[in-house]
């Protein structure tokens, strides 16, 4: 697919790796309808594009919420006359221990379904129902279209994020499950499961506990969000991929 040809919604535009995704698809020709649940941040991300190429369009969304997920898509595909991409990318971090003892009380406190659900619901279930709306809008159509949620090097595990860990490889399993189902109507469907990088998640973590990660990296360095926008522009532009999981990294993964 011509990056140019693009009629693409973005979830999660308005910070982060989402943000950088609208910047590099617009500056590639392409027509970006991003949603977020922050007003102030999707204006940032328009400001920050309405000298390039293409165009970007913005509208509130909650993933967390079905009718917000159907009405945003519904504006899309209206305003677009038929979007013909996807990039799934909003999500959140709420991190944890399932089961921990407390050091000073001895008292064993456990993870909260709350803070479970509300990581599986904007992580998995939103981003499955954003993909979900989208690909019926899309099927039936002549011209193909393409999918990518975003996955994590977490998916295969990690201390202190059981919910993220559990989102995570449930939508890098269904990657391959969606590429069977939406292939026979001309849809491609990939993920992208980034290591570390530079976003205002990751700006929260733990300093120790960044450092240590970093220094396990074989490329030597925290990635940047350029270094996903390669692996999408890929995706999008090979007509070839489909139904995989591409892992940017640095090499942390082997």
């Amino acid at each position: 697919m011509n990056l140019k040809d693009m009629k693409i919604v973005v979830t999660g535009a308005g910070s982060g790796i989402g943000a950088h995704f609208c910047q590099k698809l617009v500056q590639h020709g392409a027509k970006v309808f991003g949603g977020d649940i922050d007003d102030t941040s999707l204006q940032k991300t328009a400001d920050s594009t309405h000298h390039l190429d293409g165009s970007f369009h913005f509208k509130n969304l909650d993933v967390g919420k079905e009718e917000s997920i159907a009405s945003f898509i519904d504006w899309a595909d209206q305003s677009a006359e038929g979007i013909n991409g996807v990039v799934s990318n909003a999500g959140i971090l709420d991190d944890g221990l399932l089961v921990k003892r407390d050091r000073k009380t001895g008292e064993i406190i456990k993870m909260s379904a709350k803070k479970w659900q509300r990581v599986i619901d904007i992580n998995l279930t939103g981003a499955t129902l954003v993909i979900r709306d989208a690909v019926a809008k899309m099927m039936g159509r002549k011209n193909p279209g393409v999918v990518v949620s975003m996955s994590s090097l977490a998916r295969h595990g990690n201390r202190g994020q059981s919910n993220y860990v559990a989102a995570k490889a449930a939508l890098a399993a269904n990657t391959v499950t969606w590429a069977r189902e939406f292939g026979k109507h001309g849809i491609r469907v990939g993920a992208i499961a980034p290591g570390m990088v530079e976003t205002p998640m990751t700006a929260a973590m733990n300093p120790k506990a960044k450092d240590a990660l970093v220094s396990a990296i074989p490329c030597g360095r925290i990635g940047k969000p350029q270094d996903i926008w390669c692996g999408l522009k890929f995706i999008i532009e090979c007509d070839y991929f489909t139904g995989r999981v591409l892992d940017i990294d640095g090499g942390l993964g082997m």
